[in-house]
């Protein structure tokens, strides 16, 4: 054997311990992931693709050292219920959990199996976590929103349509979300001279009746909170507030792309991709019990300018110059 050829051996040779190692680290690694939205949503398809970017980021590839199991929940509780089920049936290293009814439903599923959480309103009120600084027991993420910032929707609003003077506050009243954002609102009104009267949305019909009474009142406006009952009545309340010609603030920005006035809230293609990062943090082998539940950082600023030239409102160069995003 020439020398060349054996030293080549040789250094094959040793290398074979560091490829089986390699493989090893390697090895595949079982995602589920329950999402609130139906598979042909665009916003959930927009969430789903900034997780795996953010997976991406952390050196995970689908089909290499990955595998994504997922299920499209369409904020539907028994729906939920089942795909959960289905999931923790796979025996997946980790979960991700979109929204509050995913994580409810995850959690009642498996209390053992890790949970990362994103865009969940109020985890230590919804009894998720113990705490946010200490989360413990299989589940951690990102919150919705800090109720604080509620009331900059209303400000918003005064801003864009100076003119209001009366707020309808659209809300799920059935959970703690609902009244600590209405609450938040409340406490910057005064200030802005705006008197604020809360809409509980249960159904379609409900809603329908209270902002077409609401409507009849002059200098009245509408502020559309973060909640699944919004997400599922999002494109009636939207109609509803052209027709009634009532200017309008959202806490999602997906509503403003689709002919609401206004939005202000989280950037959840962010809050996805840092839940990403938490997920690669859990397989490496940190406990989801120490790492600490987080607000989100980023805030969006997204303005439709079609629908204001409707309303008859001119949005103040100040506003614009403040926006994330215009639509033309």
């Amino acid at each position: 054997m020439k020398r060349r050829a054996f030293i080549t051996l040789l250094g094959g040779a040793a290398a074979w311990p560091i490829a089986a190692r390699s493989q090893q680290r390697e090895r595949m690694r079982r995602i589920g992931v329950l999402m609130n939205r139906a598979a042909d949503n665009p916003e959930g398809q927009t969430r789903f693709a900034a997780f795996l970017q953010g997976l991406q980021e952390s050196g995970w590839a689908v089909g290499r050292n990955a595998r994504i199991d997922i299920r499209w929940g369409t904020d539907d509780v028994d729906r939920q219920r089942t795909y959960a089920a289905e999931l923790v049936a796979l025996m997946p290293d980790i979960i991700l959990a979109s929204g509050t009814l995913s994580l409810a439903a995850m959690q009642q599923a498996s209390r053992s199996v890790p949970i990362v959480f994103a865009a969940v309103a109020d985890p230590v009120a919804g009894g998720f976590v113990d705490s946010l600084a200490r989360p413990g027991g299989n589940v951690t993420g990102f919150m919705l929103y800090e109720y604080s910032l509620s009331g900059k929707g209303l400000e918003l609003l005064k801003e864009v349509a100076p003119g209001v003077k009366r707020a309808a506050v659209l809300r799920n009243a059935s959970g703690p979300t609902g009244i600590g954002q209405f609450t938040a609102i409340q406490m910057v009104a005064p200030s802005l001279g705006i008197e604020v009267n809360p809409i509980n949305v249960r159904d379609a019909g409900e809603v329908e009746r209270a902002l077409a009474a609401f409507a009849r009142s002059a200098n009245a406006g509408l502020i559309v909170t973060s909640s699944a009952s919004a997400t599922v009545y999002g494109d009636l309340i939207i109609t509803l507030a052209a027709r009634h010609k009532l200017p309008a603030v959202y806490g999602n920005p997906f509503a403003v792309t689709r002919g609401g006035l206004l939005s202000y809230g989280p950037d959840f293609v962010d809050v996805f991709r840092l839940a990403a990062g938490y997920v690669d943090r859990i397989l490496k082998g940190e406990k989801p019990a120490d790492l600490p539940v987080q607000a989100p950082t980023k805030y969006d600023l997204v303005i439709n300018l079609k629908t204001a030239k409707a309303l008859g409102l001119e949005v103040p160069p100040t506003l614009l110059a403040r926006a994330d995003e215009v639509i033309e």
